[in-house]
């Protein structure tokens, strides 16, 4: 594919090649991490055992399907990422690839993920997928993104959807456990998503997206992620008192989150950025120590059973 420079900036960056710009679009880092809850829900519905085609083909349908999502996104957001710093240097601002590419490329992704996970895996696991990519799209891209900032609590839904695909791939259906973890994936997503904002507060009041911060103040948004902090907490230990985890998870829940309270306290009472980004970077490494502790405690649980209930 040639290099095209729609824009001076472009002109500046050297064109990657055609397999890491389609790459970008599907935005690898954002995708690894649905994946690290989608494998954890995998794990604890399957007792800490997964068949090895059910992991393939579920982690390859969840690439595709968050993948296929994030590539329109890119198509749908273009004319405000060529303004923001953070985002000017993505495919379709950097001139690499054609709006209308990326938009095909993601439509045909999403196809390819209902296919393969409803003739390889079920097809509860392949139409949650799909709601998932499609909430993000019309829901939080197309509705709620540009219009209100309550853009993130409630477009976080489908952040939160992959962790119900993991679940229905192993089981076939959904039960308590599985909207647990669902519930805690999704009132992680305010305080680590504003966490950023605040970072990056200049970036959205420029193109006018209506993030809290930019909205409400970043006195009100620092008292925001303060208080949905402690709601996140407490959600993460409801498994434990559900009984459908046991007390190394419960441990672990505790101590985790006492580290992320503080971080959350110490944005909330001095409001600097660095103290921002350090409770953005931690919540990422959080999510993922909780959902390690769910899989190790469902081991535990089952080798011991007095470390359960």
């Amino acid at each position: 594919m040639p290099q095209t420079a729609s824009t001076p900036k472009a002109k500046q960056m050297t064109y990657p090649g055609a397999l890491k710009v389609y790459i970008a679009l599907m935005k690898p880092k954002v995708i690894f991490l649905l994946l690290i809850t989608t494998w954890g829900a995998m794990l604890v519905a399957g007792g800490g055992r997964v068949g090895f085609f059910t992991f393939l083909w579920t982690t390859l349908g969840g690439i595709f399907a968050a993948g296929g999502a994030n590539a329109i996104n890119h198509f749908l957001d273009r004319d405000i990422d060529e303004l923001m710093y953070r985002t000017k240097r993505r495919p379709i601002p950097a001139g690499w690839v054609p709006s209308s590419h990326a938009i095909a490329f993601g439509v045909f992704l999403n196809i390819l993920a209902f296919l393969l996970l409803t003739t390889q895996i079920n097809l509860l696991s392949a139409v949650l997928a799909l709601i998932g990519s499609l909430y993000y799209i019309f829901i939080y891209t197309i509705w709620l993104k540009r219009r209100t900032h309550h853009n993130v609590t409630i477009g976080g839904v489908a952040g939160a959807i992959p962790v119900l695909v993991g679940w229905a791939s192993v089981t076939g259906g959904l039960n308590l456990t599985a909207w647990l973890l669902f519930l805690i994936v999704l009132l992680w997503t305010p305080p680590h998503t504003w966490a950023l904002t605040l970072v990056v507060k200049r970036d959205y009041a420029r193109v006018n997206v209506p993030m809290l911060p930019v909205s409400i103040g970043e006195e009100e948004a620092r008292r925001q992620i303060w208080l949905y902090s402690w709601i996140f907490y407490i959600s993460t230990l409801l498994p434990t008192l559900f009984r459908t985890m046991g007390w190394f998870y419960l441990a672990v829940a505790l101590i985790t989150g006492a580290i992320f309270m503080r971080g959350a306290a110490r944005v909330h009472r001095e409001g600097l950025k660095k103290d921002a980004f350090s409770l953005y970077k931690y919540s990422l490494l959080h999510l993922a120590l909780l959902f390690a502790a769910m899989v190790v405690d469902t081991i535990l649980v089952q080798m011991y059973p007095f470390m359960g209930w």
